[in-house]
């Protein structure tokens, strides 16, 4: 009978589940996409803490993060895995990725297919902010240190707001691109035991070798926001002792221990998704043929003190994201073993 009390719940749900369709999300979306209410455990040891959170979806979300050792709020984003709630006692592995230099945040979702991959497991994404010029090191400020300081910002502030407030576990893995991948190298060596795996695309992975520190100061000065680069690390040469402590080459022994990936291609022509009619004088050309000169020699440094790592030294590919994707995928499985992420 139309008039029956069970057809008539049948048409009011159905009405209802195409009342959201047409809003443009699902009922399960609608239901499950968490609460933008920061937790009361969002802080850090330092002082450091959430000052607000946005839920994109319901398993990604951006916070705002007050930090004490930059000295101003950045971003952060983080991507959580299925299953993931608010309320849960479970701690999730976690892959802290790190964006390359004049980046930000957004990099790696906005570049990659980074979210298909980490849903396929059961992993959390930290994807940090890094700074047009961060150069994932404490600033030396000529010998006065101080703000900002990105490495503490990244290896303690966020990882304790991530552990204690939003469910990371402490198995760790670190990865990124360009000088986020010299970044994470340099983290894994700065504190041995605290990442399984670490992961480099396109890293300088030896900031002092020839030519490499006018390259460095290049790029900071290029970026144009009015970076004294020498703030950095300091003067090359003159400050050579802060310089060798932050340098992926110099402290390649911490490195036993933690699996290690790194990928760079050496010819300084286009490789696979670049555009084949790029001019040879392309900085991203040239300062790849660079920076692989770096990854060869670290390669080589790491088989002479038998410290175990992955190369892909792929030979040609501009400094840009097609070949940080590719190797991105190629990096993926052997991260999510490393710290035990499961396919979900």
């Amino acid at each position: 009978m139309p008039g029956t009390p069970l057809r008539r719940a049948i048409a009011s749900t159905m009405g209802a589940a195409l009342a959201v369709a047409m809003a443009g999300a699902s009922p399960a979306d609608a239901a499950s996409k968490p609460s933008n209410k920061v937790p009361t455990t969002a802080k850090a040891s330092d002082g450091a803490r959430v000052t607000s959170q946005k839920w994109l979806t319901s398993h990604e979300v951006d916070l705002t993060v007050k930090s004490v050792a930059l000295g101003q709020s950045v971003k952060v984003r983080i991507l959580v895995p299925k299953g993931w709630k608010t309320s849960t006692t479970k701690r999730y592995p976690v892959l802290y990725a790190l964006h390359g230099g004049r980046d930000h945040y957004q990099s790696w979702t906005r570049s990659t297919d980074i979210e298909t991959y980490a849903y396929k497991y059961n992993v959390m994404v930290v994807m940090p902010e890094g700074g047009v010029n961060g150069s994932y090191t404490n600033w030396y400020n000529y010998g006065k240190y101080g703000t900002p300081e990105w490495e503490t910002f990244h290896t303690t502030e966020v990882r304790e707001i991530v552990e204690r407030a939003y469910h990371a576990g402490t198995a760790r893995a670190v990865m990124g691109n360009s000088s986020g991948g010299e970044g994470a190298i340099t983290y894994a060596e700065r504190y041995p035991g605290l990442y399984r795996y670490a992961a480099s695309y396109s890293g300088v992975l030896s900031i002092r070798s020839p030519g490499v520190p006018a390259l460095l100061m290049f790029t900071i000065v290029g970026a144009n926001d009015g970076t004294d680069p020498f703030r950095i690390w300091g003067v090359p040469g003159l400050d050579d002792v802060n310089w060798r402590q932050h340098d992926p080459l110099y402290l390649i022994q911490r490195l036993k221990g933690t699996g290690v990936y790194i990928s760079s291609g050496t010819t300084g022509k286009p490789g696979p998704g670049d555009n084949p009619k790029t001019a040879p004088w392309d900085i991203g050309l040239l300062s790849e043929r660079m920076v692989g000169a770096t990854n060869v020699t670290f390669a080589q440094k790491a088989q002479e003190l038998h410290v175990p790592i992955t190369s892909h030294i792929y030979g040609d590919g501009r400094h840009s994201w097609p070949a940080w994707k590719r190797e991105m995928h190629t990096a993926w499985p052997k991260i999510m073993a490393a710290i035990g992420a499961k396919r979900v």
